[in-house]
């Protein structure tokens, strides 16, 4: 296993965050739909003639968002599923690394989704009393070092 199956955990987590943000605006382009009204010119019931009111919900296009967010609720679920499986390797992968203290950085930058600078944060709160601050430059060389000396791994940039 190598850092593969990171990129892949990475491009899911962000796969499913697009999937939530076109859920969420179709709901709302549901919710904006109201009924529309418009006026031709004809012979009313009665039997006069002039302006004719129309009023009704506009159905197909409702229908089709409503497939559509159906559709895209269906994907997530799959994704979802899809990525806890991904989480389990990810984790064993971390638990491969000899390393403690590069197994909590890889935890909180790949699995908790934080950046360099809070992931420095968090390890300069876990570590008080270290001579040497926790910088985010620090933290992505030794992600970068890492992955230099993985055999068959690309430089992580």
């Amino acid at each position: 296993m190598d850092r593969d199956i990171l990129i892949q955990y990475t491009d899911m987590q962000a796969e499913i965050k697009d999937l939530q943000l076109r859920i969420e605006k179709t709901k709302d382009k549901i919710n904006k739909l109201s009924p529309v009204t418009d006026s031709v010119t004809g012979t009313r019931s009665d039997g006069t003639i002039g302006s004719i009111s129309i009023t009704g919900f506009p159905e197909p296009e409702y229908y089709r968002k409503k497939s559509l967010l159906k559709n895209y609720e269906n994907k997530l679920g799959i994704k979802e599923t899809e990525l806890l499986e991904l989480t389990i390797k990810v984790e064993e992968y971390i638990e491969s690394i000899d390393k403690s203290e590069l197994r909590m950085i890889f935890r909180m930058y790949f699995l908790d989704n934080l950046s360099y600078i809070q992931v420095a944060h968090r390890m300069n709160q876990m570590h008080p009393k270290r001579k040497k601050e926790y910088t985010d430059e620090n933290i992505r060389k030794r992600i970068q070092r890492f992955f230099e000396n993985v055999p068959q791994c690309p430089v992580l940039k």
